[in-house]
């Protein structure tokens, strides 16, 4: 009887497990036709080519280690359009990327049916309508993010239930009414992230209660009430932003329980009251941003308790006393911006002492008191704005020791004194040099024609005297002048920066005269024509006049013959039958122009044009901007870059973008890609350049590498990633910020002679000064710093990061973002992490370059070394590009 129920109970577990083996395999065979479909429906790039017999080994599909069910999808990227509903049959997915695709409609309410997701990940699509409500029923869900999608309405109640919830990211939406007051509720939520929206109400007060909340980003909304004191409460936050606003109130004194923030920016809001002593407990603090409030009262010396200070603005307050000589102490600052406020005193002489000082912003208050001598003990002084105050006194001849500055504010103050010449030492002068409102006298030192930088020159309302020296001619990047209301005498030089500049540019010296002021300079020479004057009159008139009509007469001939041939095109055109539609398909041209006059006649608007309407015709896709090759009837071709749509509003600044383009026009370097012309239609920016047949470095790198005639070229390596650093040391070195570095834009000429492109993105996109900021996302993934999540800055450290990737992948010919390093890790931290998991450096070079020579391998070593500095994960351990160009250069010479 014992022995009967012994064997069927093994019967029983034999049958058992039968079956669930069997239910399993059809699970997996299940799993396997979806993604088949899914291949299908959404065209994935090389799922139909591979052996289905293995679907687990395709492309960002990673299936469980012991049934081999879907476990993780990652599409990301792809640019993939579709239905993606069929991926909610995938039932034991807990891992889903679809970012950085053009999926629309609304997000499948199916996905909420995948219970065992614990990653979505649906940003940088083009989902609309709402949020749906059922995914509030994925309960193992630990991140969410839904930004940069066309989602409206509200925040849905349902998601009350992600108890498990640590990130949430919804920002850049069209979403509105309050933010939830259950988000506060959410124990494990560490980032909330949900700018740029339309919430309005309060900022949940319970937010950061019950939490170890760490980022906090609401900028850009309609927030009102005031900053809750619940967002310090367990002194985890380390990023808050809540900029453009309309927050009220004070700052909480308790946020300076909160030890590790590292960047506060609260600013263009309606905040009031002092900046609370508190702050001086927040030693770590980086970033502080209170400008454009009605903060008043005194800047708080506890501000010198923050030695890792790097940038303070609070511009535009009603803060009132002077700046407090403990500044001296920030030995990290780079950037005290206080413009706008009732400060008054001394200009702090001990904040010019801090050795990294880039930028020193004091203008319109009430500073008096006189511009110290040693002005320039700071080697790294390139912003000095002092315009608005009332200093007096004269500008020291020590001055000309600011050698690095790139823009010089003194106007509307009251110096006097004559306009020293050492000001022409300042060869890196390159934004602006304004004096203007002063009472300054004298005659305008020869030496500032040394300026051959300097884009913008206002002397205007002083008392100056004397000719306009020709030798200002030398300012060959000069664009905007102004020399009005003063004392000067004699012709206006012979150069088209003066005569372009409108006659009020020169209005008001009653003893100047020529080109742009109207009429002549008359007999400078004290002759007396009065005797033959008429005669000379008369001959000139009759020429005058007999030159008109021959000019008359040709242009109506060639009018003429050129309307007859128009007519006889056009009635071959329409016998044709396609006249109506190229007329009306031709965009409008508001303004257009080609800056390398030999290339004017080359250079044809219409087919530029006809060019970037053909997909066929389409180069590349950066993030933003396309680029088109464009044939000229003239031989000639272009590399023309259609500026895409979130930038269109560019269009409606046309003098500033012309005038940022002609700069960059003139930004000579043998590692850039200039500008050569524009054109700016009614809805569109066409940016013309060079083009370059061998393309560009990703190409380079991952395509031609694998062809079969490829050689191993490690010298022509070191030498593009020693150019892509100088060129990116150039624009440092003039204060430009690139917003997107990476292997893509980085053209390759004949030689091989790497340009960085896209620079001019970064003028046209911000073009202000100092430290980058900008709301859409800056950078190519795998290159963006890690920093860039949380500070959404553009700064030169991470320039110097997105640059260690490019070298990682010049080095080891892998691309940025790949599976093969496994589950959220990229090349930066696959290359980090070789140590740990016992490969030596040689094991991450690529093999066909370091196995030729020792000498190659030898240096290969020593790029790496360099690579891991630039993508170190703390910003301030970066070495400067500068120092970057030095350390490949000696790479080369040994």
């Amino acid at each position: 009887m014992a022995l009967l129920r012994f064997l069927l109970t093994v019967f029983f577990l034999v049958g058992l497990l039968s079956r669930f083996q069997l239910v399993n395999s059809q699970l997996v065979f299940h799993d396997q036709d979806v993604v088949e479909a899914i291949g299908k429906e959404l065209s994935v790039p090389g799922w139909g080519v591979m052996n289905t017999t293995d679907f687990c080994s395709w492309h960002g599909v990673i299936c469980s280690s012991n049934s081999s069910m879907v476990e993780r999808l990652d599409l990301s990227g792809f640019r993939l359009q579709g239905n993606v509903t069929l991926i909610s049959e995938l039932k034991g997915l807990k891992w889903l990327d679809l970012s950085n695709n053009n999926f629309q409609g609304s997000i499948p309410f199916a996905f909420g049916n995948l219970s065992e997701l614990q990653y979505l990940d649906l940003s940088f699509n083009k989902f609309g309508n709402s949020i749906p409500s059922e995914l509030g029923k994925l309960r193992s869900l630990k991140a969410l993010n839904l930004s940069k999608n066309w989602l409206t309405g509200a925040i849905p109640d349902e998601l009350e239930g992600l108890e498990n919830l640590q990130d949430f990211q919804i920002f850049t939406n069209n979403l509105n009414g309050s933010i939830p007051m259950w988000i506060g509720n959410l124990t494990n939520l560490k980032v909330f992230a949900a700018y740029e929206n339309e919430f309005s109400g309060g900022v949940p007060v319970n937010l950061g209660l019950y939490s170890d909340l760490s980022l906090l980003n609401l900028h850009s909304n309609q927030l009102e009430g005031t900053i809750p004191e619940s967002i310090c409460a367990n002194g985890n936050l380390e990023f808050l932003v809540l900029t453009q606003n309309k927050l009220t109130g004070t700052i909480p004194d308790s946020i300076g329980n909160c030890k590790g923030l590292s960047s506060i920016r609260i600013g263009n809001n309606k905040l009031i009251g002092g900046i609370p002593k508190s702050i001086g407990n927040i030693s770590s603090l980086t970033y502080f941003e209170a400008d454009s409030n009605s903060l008043s009262g005194e800047i708080v010396t506890e501000f010198a308790k923050c030695s890792n200070l790097t940038l303070l603005n609070l511009a535009s307050n009603e803060f009132n006393g002077t700046i407090p000589p403990e500044f001296g102490q920030l030995n990290s600052l780079q950037e005290l911006i206080v413009s706008g406020n009732n400060l008054y005193g001394e200009i702090p002489i001990s904040v010019l002492k801090c050795k990294n000082l880039n930028k020193l912003d004091l203008s319109n208050n009430k500073f008096n008191g006189t511009i110290p001598a040693d002005i320039c003990n700071t080697s790294r002084l390139q912003y000095l704005l002092l315009g608005e105050n009332s200093i007096r006194g004269e500008i020291p001849h020590e001055i000309g020791n600011c050698v690095k500055l790139l823009e010089l504010e003194m106007g509307s103050n009251e110096l006097t004194g004559s306009i020293p010449p050492e000001i022409g030492h300042m060869k890196n002068l390159q934004i602006s040099l304004n004096l203007s409102h002063n009472r300054l006298h004298g005659k305008l030192p020869q030496d500032l024609g040394k300026l051959d930088k300097l884009v913008s020159l206002d002397v205007s309302d002083n008392q100056l005297s004397g000719n306009i020296p020709p030798a200002l001619k030398g300012m060959q990047s000069l664009i905007e002048v102004d020399f009005s209301s003063n004392q000067f005498t004699g012709p206006i030089p012979t150069f088209a920066p003066f005569q372009k500049s409108p006659n009020s540019s020169f209005l008001g010296n009653k003893d100047l005269c020529g080109d742009p002021l109207s009429g002549g300079c008359g007999d400078l020479n004290g002759y007396d024509h009065s005797v033959y004057g008429h005669k000379v009159s008369y001959r000139i008139v009759l020429a005058v006049i007999g030159s008109g009509l021959a000019v008359f007469v040709c242009v109506t001939v060639v009018v003429l013959l050129f309307m007859m041939r128009e007519k006889q095109e056009k009635a071959a055109k329409e016998a044709a039958g396609n006249t109506i539609d190229e007329i009306s398909s031709k965009p409008v041209i508001l303004a257009g122009n080609v800056f390398v006059d030999n290339l004017k006649q080359a250079i044809d608007f219409d087919a530029v044009v006809k060019a970037v309407m053909k997909d066929s015709n389409k180069i590349c896709v950066g993030t933003f901007s396309t680029v088109y090759k464009a044939d000229m009837p003239s031989g000639m071709i272009l590399s023309v870059k259609r500026l895409k749509s979130m930038d269109k509003t560019i269009i409606h600044h046309q003098s500033k973008m012309i005038r940022e383009l002609e700069k960059l026009s003139k930004l000579i370097h043998d590692n850039l890609a200039r500008p050569i012309g524009f054109g700016i239609y009614e809805d569109v920016v066409l940016l013309l350049h060079e083009y370059y047949a061998n393309g560009t470095l990703t190409q380079y790198l991952h395509n031609s590498s694998q062809k079969p005639e490829y050689k191993p070229d490690w010298p022509t390596r070191l030498a593009i990633a020693t150019g892509v650093a100088e060129g990116l040391a150039f624009l440092h070195h003039v204060a430009i910020i690139h917003l997107d570095i990476s292997s893509g834009n980085v053209l390759l000429d004949s030689n091989f002679r790497p340009l960085v492109s896209e620079v001019e993105i970064s003028r046209l996109l911000d073009p202000s000064r100092g430290t980058a900021s900008i709301s859409a996302v800056a950078g190519s993934f795998g290159y963006i710093p890690p920093e860039y999540a949380y500070t959404m800055q553009v700064t030169a450290p991470g320039n110097v990061y997105s640059y260690g990737v490019v070298l990682l992948e010049i080095l080891t010919t892998r691309l940025p973002v790949d599976e093969a390093f496994g589950e959220g890790i990229d090349l930066v931290k696959w290359v980090h992490g070789a140590p740990t998991r016992g490969e030596t450096p040689e094991q991450i070079l690529d093999a066909k370059l370091s196995t030729i020579s020792f000498s190659w391998r030898k240096e290969m070593l020593a790029a790496l070394k360099v690579a891991l500095l630039c993508t170190d994960m703390t910003p301030a351990k970066r070495p400067k590009m500068k120092k970057v160009v030095e350390m490949l250069q000696e790479i080369t010479e040994s």
